[in-house]
């Protein structure tokens, strides 16, 4: 298995991004067999190390994924997060804007969503959008998104300062693999629920998400929050690279159970 695979799949800060150099698949050297086993363990290992976080009570954890449709956000919380316990957890999935929302700025939802301490907060699509799909369908003027990758930077920053620890994941898939899966849930009475209209028309704008994506990974990856673009055109690679660079975080994080109340040594229970 690969060391230190978060700094392998890391943008480096002021890098320049092009997704087409950057692998879809699986690299050579890893077996799914492996890939599986390594995930297992590592997956069975989360719940302590969340416990602890969350018991220690002084620092959070954010984990953003991003992906192109299809590109395998629900199959990582379903897989790698499974095992975590609700009570210290919470996923939140951003939708289109309500008018409530859109009467405040667009951060304003993002913040309230943020892991309070001793928690791992999961953003299923995340305050990018405001980047992405903002700017490809022109729903605000340029000289408005354009303001937002210095905006978001220093909103990340201002919650690493706060002791929220983030970690921003880009699923990497090729159009044919987007292409399958869109096919197989037309395909499949169990995947329709998946299925939309406007799928179609989406991928269409193709060329047009992954040059908003080159920019947003170009201008938001940070030192205090950086991008990690992951291979996951084989799910089994995705959910062992996510769930190794999340164990990694952890650990580097050590967190602690606080020292027992001093009062207690004196009790006895009779």
């Amino acid at each position: 298995m690969r060391a230190n695979l978060a700094k392998a799949l890391r943008v480096k800060p002021g890098q320049r991004v092009r997704l087409d150099r950057w692998e879809t698949d699986a690299p050579d050297g890893i077996t799914k067999e492996r890939a599986r086993a390594r995930t297992e363990r590592v997956v069975a290992a989360l719940p302590d190390w969340q416990y602890k976080l969350y018991i220690e009570n002084r620092r959070a954890l954010l984990i953003v994924l991003q992906a192109m449709d299809a590109g395998g956000k629900d199959g990582v919380i379903r897989r790698v997060m499974a095992a975590l316990n609700p009570q210290g957890c919470r996923v939140t999935s951003f939708k289109a804007p309500s008018p409530l929302e859109l009467s405040h700025d667009y951060l304003w939802r993002v913040h309230a969503a943020v892991p309070a301490r001793g928690e791992i907060g999961i953003f299923n699509r995340s305050h990018y959008e405001d980047v992405l799909i903002v700017r490809v369908k022109n729903l605000v003027p340029q000289r408005v998104w354009s303001r937002r990758y210095d905006q978001i930077n220093d909103f990340e920053r201002m919650l690493t300062e706060n002791d929220v620890t983030i970690l921003k994941f880009f699923l990497h898939i090729s159009k044919e693999e987007q292409r399958e899966r869109l096919q197989a849930r037309l395909d499949d009475p169990a995947k329709h629920w998946k299925a939309d209209a406007a799928d179609a028309e989406e991928r269409k704008l193709w060329d047009e998400y992954q040059r908003a994506y080159e920019a947003a990974l170009e201008r938001c990856s940070t030192p205090w929050a950086p991008w990690h673009v992951v291979p996951a055109d084989r799910k089994w690679y995705r959910d062992y690279a996510v769930s190794e660079i999340i164990l990694e975080k952890l650990r580097e994080m050590n967190p602690q159970f606080p020292p027992p109340k001093e009062h207690l040594r004196r009790i006895v229970i009779v």
